[in-house]
């Protein structure tokens, strides 16, 4: 065979790849760095519009060979193929710096069970503390010279292949800037592993070809893999076809094949301002495969390592689950479909996570029409969509870090509003006690489930305060002249041996948000959201007034039996019974004064007239060795 010579006389690399007659043709791929926390940000996957220079590859349905054919790929030495010229169920013949041959195509052995068994994360055993300290090496190391120089220094602290890998892997992910220009280029050209030291920049052929190439110089056997991605520009529950949107990696590890994708292990690219940031993503590095198909479907369904393997429609009709649902601990969830209908108006998902998790929703970005109650290892959502059609659905969760995730995206149908179902807008998440208020110092809860109802508009909820903690409450309601200088004014707050009570008091019918909020007293700062209690009443006869209100003297233990109306009716005589700690003397104050005595039951009681007055005071004499009364108590006087 004749070769013609360059005339810059470069070197020539001769690819041999013996492949079936059913040969398969691709040029490259690209892939941006899924929608992640403020769904702003987006990993790989294709950018609609582009990579015209792709081809889809004939779909090979069988294993059958039925006769061979040689052919001569030409590139220089230095450069990349514009993406692998790879064929299904071929073998390619190139060998490593040490001569050993590629192992062939993954088979039974290299097939891990699907669905996910939640064993691991990962396809093998991996103690990532193990990395801590390789990782940070190989993070550190910079481009002196030329590729063999680089990989050559990564290993200076990698002992075994897995380690030779991890070494590469990290150092791809910390330095390689995801290309956005190039990869919205119509007549994009290879990246060169050159130009990638050089610009330290490149798309997704660009990191999967790179990332081939250091591990063969590093005597790791890799493949890099074409298909489909669940990535930028996705949208639930579309179909796939056409020209392939990303590359990955396949490594031989022990004996086996393992999946990975430096790309979105990278970083995430912002939508709105096209701008690259690196956020490292354990999650893509040496990913189970059974978690792997679920946002990578491979041109060959032996890439996929699953048994059974998965078909292109089983891709595009299962739930994705973004990286971040499994980096957060979650373990599953229901439905397990991406676009859901409702019942009756309403649609319930749960999560099952591993660990006590916080989750917060959003439907058509607002946190409004739904009940979210977390559960010791999971959540219950119920929505209730406010107009019939299509809605969007996103569930967030915490974990560990400090920041709110996105972990799942739902399509909403909704045939039918139940106009019944009308929550308050004030209606916070988490809905009901949990095991983060009891871990908030709210424990025993009278009212476990956060739904009360209510015949006659009042209620009485209590729970254990655990020492050092203050608890504050407000009532929330859609409907009528709540402010917030009365929200808490329609609650009596009363305290009895380690435990809080809350009187409820509403001022007509209808739903409102009972907010529980917590703060410790020794500590700087605001009070904290914990959780809140949904109250419902049809009766339309309600009209309950407020509490009287209290002062910052009024005793955490004190208690107020009567009257708990805010508004007294005039020209009465009305009876007070309270019972008052660490005071001298009480005595109420009108237009006069009336004294208070203490009975042997141990309540302050007496009573006043209203006559002539329009507010009516309860005060109290701390110390009989000074003559100031402190106000505790006002209530307002009915003119009319």
């Amino acid at each position: 065979m004749e070769l013609k010579k360059e005339s810059n006389a470069v070197a020539i690399d001769m690819l041999l790849i013996v492949h079936s007659e059913k040969r398969r043709a691709a040029q490259g791929t690209h892939s941006d760095p899924q929608a992640e926390p403020d769904a702003r940000l987006q990993r790989g996957g294709g950018l609609p519009g582009v990579g015209n220079g792709i081809r889809k590859w004939q779909k090979l349905e069988g294993n059958d060979l039925h006769g061979t054919q040689l052919t001569v790929e030409v590139h220089p030495r230095d450069a990349m193929p514009q993406f692998l010229k790879k064929f299904s169920l071929a073998k390619r013949l190139q060998s490593d710096k040490n001569g050993n041959t590629r192992p062939p195509q993954p088979g039974n052995k290299d097939a891990f069970a699907y669905p996910w068994d939640r064993s691991s994360l990962k396809s093998m055993p991996l103690d990532l503390h193990q990395f801590e300290k390789l990782d940070t090496y190989a993070s550190q190391v910079t481009v002196k010279s030329g590729l063999d120089e680089l990989v050559s220094d990564l290993l200076q602290e990698a002992h075994s292949d897995l380690e030779r890998v991890r070494a590469i892997w990290i150092w791809i992910c910390h330095h390689i800037e995801y290309d956005i220009e190039a990869a919205q280029e119509k007549d994009r050209q290879a990246f060169k592993p050159t130009d990638i030291l050089r610009t330290q920049k490149a798309n997704c052929d660009g990191y999967a070809g790179l990332f081939e190439r250091m591990c063969r110089i590093a005597g790791v056997q890799c493949m890099t893999v074409p298909g489909y991605s669940k990535g930028f520009g996705y949208q639930t529950g579309q179909s796939f076809s056409g020209e392939f949107d990303h590359a990955w990696n396949a490594v031989y590890l022990e004996g086996r094949w393992h999946l990975l994708d430096s790309t979105w292990g990278s970083g995430l690219v912002d939508k709105v301002t096209s701008k690259f940031t690196f956020l490292y993503n354990e999650f893509y590095f040496l990913t189970h495969p059974a978690l792997f198909i679920e946002d990578h479907f491979p041109d060959n369904k032996n890439w996929q390592l699953l048994k059974p393997p998965q078909s292109l429609r089983q891709f595009e009709n299962s739930m994705y689950h973004k990286s971040e649902f499994y980096n957060k601990g979650m373990l599953s969830a229901h439905p397990d479909v991406s676009m859901i209908r409702t019942v009756n108006g309403k649609a319930t998902i749960t999560i099952e996570s591993c660990a006590p998790t916080l989750f917060m929703f959003m439907l058509n970005g607002k946190q409004e029409h739904g009940l979210l109650s977390l559960q010791k290892n999971g959540m219950k959502l119920e929505i209730y969509p406010p107009t019939m059609g299509t809605h969007k659905l996103q569930i967030f969760a915490k974990g560990n870090s400090d920041i709110y995730s996105s972990v799942l995206e739902y399509t909403l149908k909704c045939n039918f509003v139940d106009l019944g179902v009308r929550l308050p807008a004030e209606l916070h998440q988490p809905v009901g006690p949990s095991w983060f208020s009891e871990q908030m110092g709210i424990i025993k809860p009278s009212h476990p489930d956060p739904v009360i109802h209510t015949r006659d508009g009042r209620c009485s909820i209590s729970f254990g305060v655990e020492e050092g903690t203050s608890v504050l409450a407000s009532l929330h309601g859609d409907d009528g002249p709540i402010t917030e200088e009365t929200q808490r004014r329609y609650i009596f707050q009363l305290h009895r041996e380690k435990r809080t009570e809350l009187k409820v008091q509403l001022p007509h019918a209808g739903k409102f948000a009972l907010k529980i909020f917590v703060k410790k007293r020794q500590e700087p700062g605001n009070y904290i959201f914990v959780f809140n209690y949904l109250l419902c009443c049809t009766n339309t006869k309600v009209s309950w007034p407020m509490f009287p209100e209290s002062f910052g003297n009024w005793g955490q233990d004190n208690e107020l039996l009567e009257p708990l109306s805010g508004v007294l009716p005039a020209n009465r005589n009305v009876p007070f019974k309270l019972k008052l700690h660490g005071v001298a003397k009480a005595l109420v104050k009108g237009q006069d004064t009336w004294p208070l005595t203490l009975s042997h039951e141990g309540y302050w009681e007496g009573s006043c007239s209203t006559a002539g007055c329009q507010e009516v005071y309860v005060m109290v004499l701390e110390n009989a060795n000074h003559n100031f009364y402190s106000y505790i108590l006002k209530y307002r006087v009915n003119t009319q």
